[in-house]
């Protein structure tokens, strides 16, 4: 085997990522799809999750600034407004309106999904998302890292609202493991960014885009545990959910982006998308991973809108980046 060969062999990974990276929403929706379809790696993949999930994180801290996310956080009444909306107001909103159509009732599984849905913080994909979109990745970190703060708290006083009796979140265990995850991270980034020098990492932005789309791939696939078994069996409830996901998601995009558009649109546009994408796999993970199986059915839905939507908004985030910058 000659040197070329040998150089060419390394070197094809990277053109992969590149390539992944330049698609970026359009890979990302695809790979839902794809996740639908490989049914038997799904129980393999599932324990990766966790390990996707903190992979995001260090992908998300090492591709921004760290001057810029400083920059926003200098601004704390803002980001803490923006928290006070995603993690408070946005779930208490969802809880009066399901207790006035009786949700917990007659669906007690949909009710729980509701509180998944609304009480968890943004994904932490958020800031790869925004980057794809052509967004502020730093804006949407910043309030990414501040709702996860603040779940433990936010959380149990959620579910004392939306659900008849509130679920036991152990908030302190909660908290210990979200800063773990978060000092990690950071620490990981800090690391891989003073090997490296910010030259590389700054040249290596699209191959780090195309890592982040290999990881949301990995992360649909085992989610989607059991979920093409259902298709088969209650065809109409899996339509009614995913439909039901994608107009939640939707409604949470559009409410947080007419009430922050004062801020400018590309910002609004920013968090109104990390608003409507939600981690639940966090809170789902803080419930021992033992709900009942429409919540399931719709934890697993739910993320076809997250993989989704930035391909669809995609256009209307360039115009909104577009006239941003252009003003």
């Amino acid at each position: 085997m000659n040197l070329t060969l040998i150089s060419q062999l390394l070197h094809a990974p990277r053109v992969g990522l590149n390539f992944l990276g330049r698609q970026g929403t359009r890979a990302v929706a695809a790979s839902a799809i794809a996740g639908l379809m490989l049914p038997a790696f799904s129980q393999t993949l599932r324990p990766w999750i966790p390990h996707a999930i903190f992979a995001l994180v260090v992908l998300a801290f090492l591709r921004v600034e760290p001057a810029e996310v400083a920059r926003r956080f200098k601004r704390p009444l803002l980001i803490g407004v923006v928290v006070a909306w995603i993690m408070a107001a946005v779930p208490f909103a969802a809880g009066l309106a399901a207790h006035a159509f009786a949700l917990e009732v007659w669906s007690p599984g949909l009710m729980l999904a509701l509180f998944i849905v609304t009480a968890a913080p943004p994904v932490m994909s958020a800031p790869a998302f925004a980057f794809l979109m052509g967004l502020d990745g730093a804006l949407s970190l910043a309030v990414m890292v501040s709702c996860v703060l603040v779940v433990p708290l936010s959380a149990p006083l959620v579910a004392g609202f939306l659900l008849p009796d509130a679920l036991p979140l152990e908030p302190l265990l909660l908290a210990r493991n979200l800063a773990g995850l978060l000092a990690g991270a950071m620490v990981a980034a800090w690391a891989i960014r003073k090997l490296a020098g910010p030259a590389r990492i700054t040249a290596a932005r699209v191959e780090i885009d195309g890592i982040n789309v290999v990881l949301l791939f990995v992360f649909i696939i085992a989610a989607m545990d059991g979920v093409v078994a259902r298709i088969f069996s209650d065809p109409m409830l899996v339509i009614g959910i995913t439909a039901l996901s994608f107009a939640v998601a939707g409604g949470q995009i559009a409410a947080a982006y007419l009430v922050f558009l004062r801020l400018g649109r590309a910002d609004a546009f920013t968090i109104a998308l990390a608003t409507g994408n939600r981690n639940m796999g966090l809170i789902v993970a803080a419930l021992g991973g033992v709900v009942p199986d429409v919540t399931w059915l719709y934890f697993a839905l739910g993320q076809f809108p997250i993989y989704m939507l930035p391909m669809i908004l995609k256009p209307i985030a360039r115009r909104v980046a577009a006239s941003t910058s252009a003003a």
